[in-house]
């Protein structure tokens, strides 16, 4: 089956069972992508693990991100059906003043690491997850290193000066 084929199939079914919850579906860079509404995500995830013609029983990845405008989050989830070899990437969106979703880890246990680490660098809480705390980072860390509203470089550093990075 064709990428194109499978986008139109994935989001077919989608659009029948889930109306209003598919807030886009597209093709980029040669890879079918769901953008859906985050009340929904944990239905959709199930269904596209459970429907038998779909069958996207492995959880690749799972992972945050901030979005340019730097006012949401989002979390990444990349499916693979390893029988046919159908790959799909669904995106939710939330504020970030709210950043809540709920978890995966009843649908895939290897979930649990990856929405800890996601946690531990972005502050996503997911909603029912077994374990959620930090994973990498100590725990008296009180941020959430890969937002943008931190700076990237210690601001009382007197050793260095900014015309050696070329500003």
């Amino acid at each position: 089956m064709e990428k194109a084929e499978l986008l139109e199939l994935v989001n077919t079914k989608l659009k029948e069972k889930f109306h209003g919850s598919i807030e886009s579906a597209e093709l980029l860079y040669d890879f079918p992508v769901f953008v859906i509404n985050k009340e929904h995500i944990h239905d959709v995830l199930s269904f596209l693990k459970n429907d038998e013609e779909l069958n996207f029983h492995f959880l690749t990845d799972l992972t945050g991100f901030q979005t340019p405008d730097e006012k949401h989050l989002g979390v990444i989830y990349h499916l693979h059906n390893m029988g046919k070899n159908f790959r799909v990437r669904v995106k939710t969106f939330f504020p970030m003043a709210n950043p809540e979703i709920p978890t995966a880890t009843d649908l895939w246990k290897g979930a649990n690491w990856m929405e800890r680490e996601t946690y531990d660098f972005f502050g996503v809480k997911f909603k029912g997850h077994p374990n959620l705390k930090r994973i990498l980072n100590v725990d008296e860390m009180n941020i959430h290193p890969l937002r943008k509203e931190y700076p990237l470089e210690d601001q009382t550093r007197d050793d260095k000066s900014d015309k050696m990075f070329g500003r």
